[in-house]
């Protein structure tokens, strides 16, 4: 995993497995949003393989999937997820951009 730190809150990278999560919980991340729909490219785990990963270190899993760029409701949805979540979140899609472009419309 190449993991790009955007800030305190909110870290972006590409495709995650499940065997990715107990690491990703002792580096201190406390949920985990997927911007990549199921079955964008062969043999990409599934998001509910992630979240029941996830789920077993304590993790909030969302799954908000966006092909191009987020629409409205996407980044509605996204700025709801983020509000409920105390502590630093790990967004990725197949490399990183989408994740990080739904953080981007935050207002923070």
């Amino acid at each position: 995993m190449n993991i790009n730190k955007i800030d305190d809150h909110f870290a972006a990278t590409g495709q995650i497995r499940p065997e990715d999560i107990e690491q990703l919980a002792r580096d201190g991340y406390v949920a985990i949003v997927c911007a990549r729909p199921d079955d964008e490219d062969a043999g990409q785990p599934a998001f509910a393989e992630i979240a029941r990963e996830a789920e077993k270190y304590g993790m909030k899993a969302v799954h908000i999937p966006v092909s191009g760029t987020p629409s409205p409701q996407q980044v509605n949805q996204f700025n709801e997820a983020m509000a409920a979540i105390e502590g630093p979140v790990l967004g990725y899609c197949r490399a990183g951009g989408r994740a990080a472009s739904l953080y981007s419309t935050m207002g923070r």
